[in-house]
């Protein structure tokens, strides 16, 4: 599978191009809530994770929030106290209803928040056939940006679905997977870079989060990165060594935070005797050992890379070595649903999809990084604090939503994402 730059306002200029763009995306988050009961939709297993029905019904107040209400003359809001209860984190726009407590509401029904869509959807077509010649520059970028949004969603929608079914003994079975891909050892190996100046950030005008702005200038040494991501069996070597019980190959907070939990392997890795299983979407599988390891925490990646005499690239090493390369990878649209073995052929295997990849750089704004107006400059900069940068998408990311200069941002502890490792080093 490709990843090919996201399409920007511009791009998809012509009204129905838009608007047809618009609904694909929001068939894909019904496509992928199809498999699941009624019952599946409403629940919630651990405070990062949110109900799916929530998430179907967040993103329609998104759009419903930054176009319907201000952009569309007449909107009715389709019921009172859904700003509220599908606010996520936007103070600017009135209250929020705890994130904790979303999986506490029987009501409203599932049925209730697909007719929620359906107004949105009725209206949004309304909005986009009438918009003034003047306010279609503005409505073109927000729906562009709205549907970016509901790509993360329906990303978020498979982690939590994962994690809500896997603290059920059953051991429910998502969807079934295809053939998977078997494959061998990767070839190791190291790229590098020599020392020199380099440019990062997203230029020109197609779509791109905020944060991933500006572009710009800055120096680095010479390094190198392993030529693919950490195994399962480099990982399971660590874990044979005794890394979860040696306290000098882990951060302070890390050493903390395993022994708190406690952790001794992976979040969705199982003993059964000497072997190790995994569960996934496609229920419990054995442990394809050549696979990309995944669902670990930062302070677990930078343990393993301090175990292994490496260390985690910062991003700026991360998308310099990325620039030029072709983005493939198993993605979403490839239904594995999970980061599988093979070898892409790449000078840098599987940089794209399978895991996001931990990187050692805090999330802070870029140089000259301006947060933008209103409510939504809340949707990245407010939470540049305490959090790490991963890059490259995952096997549960849409091609189309990729490029080599976004930021993903996740807490350290933070582990039931499709997170993975890639080691660095000096040159």
């Amino acid at each position: 599978m490709h990843a090919t730059p996201a399409d920007s306002a511009d791009d998809l200029a012509d009204r129905d191009g838009l608007f047809e763009h618009y609904r694909a995306v929001r068939a894909r988050s019904e496509a992928l809530c199809a498999p699941l009961t009624v019952e599946d939709h409403v629940i919630q297993s651990a405070i990062v994770a949110s109900p799916p029905k929530w998430h179907l019904a967040h993103v329609s107040w998104f759009f419903e929030t930054f176009l319907l209400k201000p952009y569309l003359s007449g909107y009715r809001p389709f019921r009172d106290g859904f700003d509220v209860l599908f606010n996520s984190y936007y103070q600017q726009v009135g209250k929020v209803y705890p994130r904790p407590d979303r999986g506490l509401l029987a009501r409203p029904t599932v049925a209730e928040v697909r007719s929620y869509r359906a107004h949105v959807d009725a209206a949004m077509a309304t909005l986009l056939e009438g918009a003034a010649r003047d306010e279609w520059s503005e409505l073109a970028a927000r729906t562009v940006l709205g549907c970016h949004h509901e790509q993360q969603h329906q990303e978020l929608l498979l982690t939590d679905i994962k994690l809500n079914f896997s603290i059920n003994p059953l051991d429910p079975v998502y969807a079934e997977p295809p053939s998977r891909p078997v494959g061998e050892a990767p070839a190791s190996g190291w790229w590098s870079r020599a020392a020199g100046m380099g440019e990062i950030g997203h230029a020109g005008e197609a779509f791109a989060f905020d944060n991933e702005r500006p572009r710009h200038r800055l120096w680095l040494e010479g390094y190198r990165l392993a030529r693919h991501p950490v195994t399962n069996a480099e990982y399971r070597a660590f874990i044979d060594d005794g890394g979860y019980r040696r306290p000098e190959l882990w951060l302070a907070d890390g050493w903390y935070t395993i022994n708190q939990e406690p952790w001794q392997a992976p979040l969705h890795w199982r003993r059964d005797g000497e072997a190790w299983l995994e569960f996934t979407l496609g229920g419990v599988q054995p442990l394809d050992e050549h696979a990309p390891v995944t669902h670990v925490s930062y302070y677990e990646a930078d343990a393993y890379a301090r175990w292994a005499g490496a260390r985690l690239p910062t991003e700026a090493e991360w998308e310099l070595a990325a620039s030029g390369q072709p983005l493939t990878g198993n993605f979403v649209e490839s239904d594995q649903l999970q980061p599988v073995a093979g070898d892409d052929g790449g000078e840098l295997a599987k940089l794209a999809g399978d895991v996001w990849e931990w990187t050692s750089s805090a999330y802070s704004p870029y140089p000259g990084y301006a947060l933008p107006e209103g409510a939504i400059g809340e949707y990245n900069g407010k939470f540049m604090c305490n959090q790490q940068v991963l890059r490259g998408g995952s096997c549960a990311t849409p091609a189309d939503h990729l490029r080599v200069t976004y930021r993903n941002f996740f807490y350290p502890h933070e582990r039931w994402q499709f997170t993975g490792i890639r080691l660095a080093g000096d040159a």
